[in-house]
C-alpha cells in the first residue's frame, strides 16, 4: 500500500487512484493524548498543499491538520466525528480523516516513505 508521511504527521494513502485518503500518524495521536473532537472539511471544499484542512482536539492540545496535497474533498469520515477516539484507537485504518482528490500527484514526490518517516519520529 502506497502509504505517504509529512513532516507535520499525517499520512495519505494514495493506493485508489480515485482518490487518496489522509489521516494522522501514531506519533501525532501519541503527542496528543486523547482526542475529544475533531473539526473536518467540507465535502466539495478545495484545498492547496499545505493549507490548514481541519483541526483535531486533544485533552492535551488542539494541532492543525495540514494538507499533505492540494485537491478536492471527496468524502469526510464521519465516523470519526461521531467517535474521535478512532484517532487514538485505529489512526492508521478506521480513524482516517478524509478523502482528497489530488490536483497534481507529483505533489506526493516531496512526501517520505515509512523508513524516512521512521527516522524523523526516531530523531524527534
Amino acid at each position: 500500500m502506497p502509504v505517504l508521511y509529512t513532516a507535520d504527521h499525517e499520512w495519505i494513502d494514495t493506493s485508489d487512484a480515485a482518490a487518496a485518503t489522509v489521516g494522522i500518524t501514531v506519533h501525532a495521536q501519541d503527542a496528543l493524548g486523547d482526542v475529544v473532537f475533531v473539526d473536518l472539511p467540507s465535502v466539495g471544499a478545495t484545498f492547496k498543499k499545505g493549507d490548514v484542512a481541519g483541526v483535531v482536539e486533544s485533552v492535551k492540545a488542539a494541532a492543525d491538520l495540514y494538507m499533505p496535497v492540494g485537491g478536492e474533498i471527496v468524502a469526510v469520515n464521519e465516523a470519526l466525528r461521531a467517535d474521535p477516539s478512532l484517532a487514538n484507537t485505529d489512526p492508521l485504518a478506521n480513524g482516517w480523516f478524509f478523502k482528497v482528490r489530488l490536483s497534481d500527484p507529483a505533489e506526493t514526490g516531496p512526501l517520505m516513505d515509512q523508513a524516512a518517516y521512521d527516522a524523523l519520529v526516531k530523531n524527534a
